[in-house]
């Protein structure tokens, strides 16, 4: 046979109860929490405009390099032989001595130069005097510890 069991009027209560105190915290309701006004946006001055990186300072090579390209053109458009040579004379400072060699590129393949009869720094300032005509320009030179030319290479403009 079959028992029907029949619950209790309080477990009943108890049980609404429990049930509604769920209901209840599931749905809470949520405060609306004003949020703070935001503040008033301050202007902060503009910085202050910083100057540009200055460039790198020449190397000593370039300087070297600017400055006996403005020898030969003096030496080469000189209105006087006696202008000419002071302007041989001073060039001649920069240098380790006057056998400098200077080599002349006239051809180059596949990283092997070949180079014209060498020369030296004052047989070829003397050339520039004679001639009038300034035809290379500096590829390559070396310096000593002193910062004076012991090697020049020039190529054909």
């Amino acid at each position: 046979m079959k028992k029907t069991s029949r619950k209790s009027p309080v477990s009943m209560l108890l049980m609404l109860a429990l049930f509604g105190f769920l209901a209840m915290g599931a749905c809470k309701s949520k405060k609306v929490v004003e949020a703070a006004p935001a503040p008033e946006p301050v202007e902060e001055p503009a910085p202050a405009p910083t100057p540009p990186p200055a460039p790198p300072a020449p190397s000593a090579e370039e300087v070297a390099v600017e400055k006996l390209e403005a020898f030969f053109n003096t030496i080469t458009n000189a209105s006087s032989v006696q202008s000419a040579n002071g302007s041989i004379q001073e060039a001649l400072g920069m240098f380790s001595n006057q056998e400098t060699p200077v080599l002349i590129v006239i051809h180059e393949e596949n990283g092997i130069k070949d180079y014209d009869e060498p020369t030296t720094i004052n047989k070829y300032l003397n050339y520039l005097k004679d001639t009038k005509k300034n035809l290379n320009y500096i590829s390559d030179l070396r310096l000593d510890g002193s910062g004076r030319v012991t090697e020049l290479e020039l190529r054909r403009k």
